[in-house]
């Protein structure tokens, strides 16, 4: 594939022959975001060692946050019936653990070296992202990430990160980075909080990072918010009042709607004395356990419409944010060139004049000022001599060329400066620095009418992909639903256009881009 390095086709290679074994929509869905990556890559998103379905995590992805002791590891043992993470009262593990299937029967811990380097990991190239936000850190990775495998049943076919106890008021900022990333990979999200937890209110910094923003994503119904150890209500029988506590505190942080539950674990649960009580106690928990299942069990389907959707929504970006974003960057850099051209050429033209008049070459004869005389026989001898007329334009072109180069690359920093001051979104301002970068080469116009790469072709080929990414979305809803009721019968799909065998210069005079669904 052109402009795409060997280490990243191979690794797109590899998850195709696996996803092969699993859901042809997924592999098909690989190539799509091949196609995606032509696009952004001739408009400089994109480098050749970059893809958008390396930053994709393709298997199910379940993410534990919480407070300290919020009973997240316990909770993680009792699904698994594995003593895989550590537990206890005070903070036990301070590293984000990626729990992962192993047949071998045997439980082991690996360094975090073998989530940065592997791109099937939701962690792939961590080290690089925690370098941004903490200097010096990228040979730590270790102290931040460890993988750890297990040959629990429940474990097959998912990824769940256990996340270290959460203390906004003393977190990293390279922990909250992390946490920051993880959330927005995951396909759930289970926030745990501590039923012991005397004053709830007293966790605003907690509960503002791990709460606040949650309800304005487009995905927060990926986020269940359970409160553990329940049963510490038991002896004066007065949960209702401790959840009610805990619900104004998510309130204070616009949490007003979304799924909250309460559990404990019973393997390390207070004995509940009253039989009435812990019959009730008993009763919600095992029904909240239930819904919390159903919802990981969920998780495989969920991870298929958000691969879908998130090829959808990568190439509806590039057409209706990144591409007026690159424009906007570009006019303020066409303004700022032209700005510095005007300002330095019309300040050397006045000053040439100015030595011309004192010069004395307009009127005949120099007025009496020191080295006028040199400056008109400097004047005679270059417009003296056809080689002299030929090196005087040549230098003026030098000068004004040296003079607009200049302008490019000030204007460009200032740019430059302005993004990295005014775009929060890492991701989107890397990929945008990028694009700007390849706009301004000296070789491109400052009139240039659109950025680079950016032309009818990509804009048919960006409708295409929306268009086959609608279809996929058509064909798992028919797995997944039957609104007429009626019996299914199985049908052979029709053949399907591959966009990669379409080259992407070619003279698409006809709509070949179309994708037949």
């Amino acid at each position: 594939m052109w402009g795409t390095n060997k280490q990243v086709r191979d690794r797109l290679q590899q998850l195709e022959d696996h996803l092969r074994q699993e859901n042809p929509i997924l592999v098909e869905a690989v190539g799509r975001f091949r196609e995606l990556d032509r696009v952004a890559r001739r408009m400089g998103l994109l480098n050749q060692e970059q893809s958008f379905a390396t930053q994709v995590p393709w298997w199910p992805l379940i993410t534990v946050l919480g407070t300290f002791s919020a009973g997240k590891s316990s909770f993680i043992n009792h699904y698994l019936h594995r003593n895989l993470q550590a537990t206890g009262t005070q903070a036990v593990d301070d590293k984000f653990s990626v729990l992962c299937f192993a047949s071998d029967g045997k439980d082991r811990v690996l360094p975090g070296i073998a989530l940065d380097a592997d791109p099937r990991f939701p962690f792939y190239q961590m080290a690089d992202e925690i370098e941004r936000v903490s200097p010096g850190e990228r040979s730590r990775v270790d102290a931040y990430l460890q993988l750890k495998t297990s040959d629990s049943e429940a474990l097959r076919g998912y990824i769940i990160i256990d996340s270290p106890g959460f203390d906004a008021d003393d977190q990293r900022s390279a922990t909250l980075r992390i946490t920051d990333y993880i959330i927005e990979l995951s396909d759930l999200v289970l926030v745990f909080f501590d039923a012991r937890h005397p004053e709830p209110g007293a966790m605003q910094d907690t509960l503002e990072h791990l709460v606040g923003g949650t309800m304005h994503r487009k995905d927060s119904n990926k986020f269940l918010y359970i409160l553990n150890q329940i049963d510490s209500a038991a002896r004066e029988d007065n949960s209702e009042q401790v959840v009610s506590a805990w619900q104004r505190a998510l309130a204070q942080q616009g949490l007003t709607a979304g799924e909250f539950y309460t559990i404990y674990n019973p393997d390390v649960a207070t004995p509940i004395k009253d039989t009435l009580v812990r019959h009730r106690y008993e009763t919600k928990r095992d029904a909240d356990m239930a819904a919390i299942k159903q919802r990981i069990h969920q998780v495989h389907v969920d991870r298929i419409y958000r691969i879908i959707g998130r090829l959808e929504k990568t190439a509806r970006e590039i057409e209706q944010e990144y591409l007026p974003q690159l424009r906007n960057l570009l006019s303020r850099w066409r303004r700022g060139v032209l700005w510095r051209d005007g300002l330095f050429l019309g300040a050397l033209g006045s000053g040439f004049i100015a030595l011309l008049l004192a010069s004395g070459v307009w009127q005949g004869q120099p007025l009496d000022i020191p080295g006028t005389q040199l400056l008109q026989s400097a004047w005679q001898s270059i417009t003296g001599s056809v080689w002299g007329r030929i090196s005087g334009v040549a230098i003026a072109v030098l000068l004004a060329l040296g003079i607009h180069s200049y302008a490019r690359h000030a204007a460009g920093q200032r740019v430059i400066k302005w993004m990295n001051k005014n775009i929060q979104q890492e991701t989107q301002r890397l990929h945008l620095q990028q694009a700007f970068a390849k706009n301004i080469r000296p070789w491109h116009s400052v009139f240039r009418p659109e950025p680079v790469g950016w032309n009818i072709f990509a804009r048919r080929r960006l409708s295409a992909l929306i268009a086959a990414a609608d279809g996929y979305i058509q064909r798992l809803n028919d797995q997944f639903t039957q609104p007429s009721g009626e019996e299914k019968f199985a049908t052979t799909p029709g053949p399907q256009e591959d966009l990669s065998t379409v080259d992407f210069t070619a003279d698409e005079k006809t709509e070949a881009d179309k994708v037949a669904v």
